[in-house]
């Protein structure tokens, strides 16, 4: 009985999860993760640092450290399979040009809802790493 008990719990958490999964799931790779209300003042914001080369190595840094990055969007930036939503490739030279260093921003301080990407600015990294961050995804721009 315990045991028929533990594997419905399993299978209830199972399906939930894999219910989100599927009801969250974004079909276009280039749609917005930026709430709609809020996107044109999110792809306004402009990061307070200019683009140096200090600033890539700082972003490289985070990405393939404490920001963890690389888990899911790999060393070279095209993302890991996984299952449900794939991690965003950050070689897609259209989807460098459509999505703003705002929005990049507001998906690491909300994570991305739907996806697998989780809050990383205020948990795992500061404001300043993310926007290092940001500069270094930009290296991979749509190779």
């Amino acid at each position: 009985m315990f045991f028929l008990k533990i594997r419905s719990i399993g299978c209830a958490i199972l399906l939930s999860i894999c219910g989100q999964s599927a009801w969250a799931f974004h079909k276009d790779v280039y749609e917005p993760r930026v709430p709609n209300e809020i996107l044109a003042q999110e792809q306004q914001v402009k990061s307070p640092h200019p683009v140096t080369p200090e600033r890539i190595e700082a972003g490289r840094r985070v990405y393939f450290g404490v920001g963890f990055c690389v888990t899911c969007h790999s060393k070279d930036g095209t993302g890991v399979n996984l299952p449900g939503h794939p991690p965003r490739d950050f070689t897609d030279a259209k989807w460098q040009k459509l999505r703003t260093d705002g929005e990049l921003m507001w998906v690491l301080k909300n994570g991305s809802p739907g996806t697998g990407m989780p809050i990383r600015v205020g948990t795992d990294i500061t404001e300043e790493d993310g926007w290092n961050v940001i500069q270094f995804i930009r290296t991979f721009g749509g190779k």
